[in-house]
């Protein structure tokens, strides 16, 4: 019996993000949960090799130049022009949901090429966000952006609007296709027009939209699309559409 060796695969350059301008053959200083991440979680090391990004475009190769527990250091060495942008401009407007599952849709929802996401209030939404606690929340959600594209390879950073409630939202002045996922609607993915100025996709809470907002939509020209024979839950929903409208109109293939 002839043992065959393992190849081990080369580890996956660390992407990290940068909220300052960045440019070559400059040392910088990570700013602290970037620290954190390479010096706590990652243990990186004098001399390892990162990628920074700061969400204006491109990315920058860096050699770490000094890890220590109060600072983390960075040689810039390199530009590269790489996007990873989809050509399907989507705004995705989501009922906030209870727990993990909005954070998990935002998430998945940057992985999938979303350019703009604002969380909504609407009549079943079941999550009361105000003050302090709601600026806490968008913080966190803005961090959720990021870590999934560092994760991703994204170098555009999507834009988390402030929360609004449905009717501003639905008020909005847009040219984009308006798609509002409903179980008995007539129209599908397949039947959809080329969209010329992108989609704006209305996916609802936990409890669904009610009658009246469903009647909102209509009245502001979402036309209402169906994905398939089975009712799903909201975190499943949007990412479900999102990968359809990507695989039909921008790179998902």
């Amino acid at each position: 019996m002839v043992l065959q060796k393992k190849i081990k695969k080369p580890m996956r350059i660390p992407r990290i993000y940068y909220s300052q301008p960045l440019a070559t053959d400059t040392e910088i200083i990570l700013e602290a949960d970037a620290a954190n991440h390479v010096g706590r979680v990652l243990r990186l090391k004098n001399a390892a090799s990162i990628i920074l990004f700061n969400g204006l475009g491109g990315e920058y190769k860096a050699t770490l130049t000094e890890v220590s527990k109060k600072v983390v250091k960075a040689q810039i060495t390199q530009f590269d022009d790489i996007s990873l942008e989809s050509p399907l401009k989507i705004h995705l407007g989501q009922g906030i949901s209870r727990g993990d599952k909005m954070e998990m849709t935002i998430q998945k929802a940057v992985e999938l090429g979303v350019q703009t996401i604002t969380p909504l209030f609407t009549e079943r939404c079941g999550v009361k966000l105000s003050g302090e606690r709601l600026e806490k929340k968008q913080l966190q959600w803005q961090k959720i952006v990021i870590s999934a594209c560092e994760q991703c390879g994204r170098n555009t950073i999507p834009v988390i609007n402030s929360p609004l409630p449905l009717q501003q939202w639905l008020n909005q002045p847009s040219n984009e296709l308006k798609l509002n996922l409903h179980p008995r609607a007539s129209y599908s993915i397949n039947t959809l027009p080329e969209p010329s100025a992108g989609i704006r996709l209305l996916i609802g809470p936990e409890g669904g939209l009610s009658d009246i907002e469903i009647e909102l939509a209509s009245d502001s020209s979402f036309d209402e699309i169906l994905i398939g024979p089975r009712i799903l839950r909201t975190e499943t929903a949007g990412l479900t559409v999102i990968s359809a409208l990507q695989t039909r109109f921008g790179d998902l293939g």
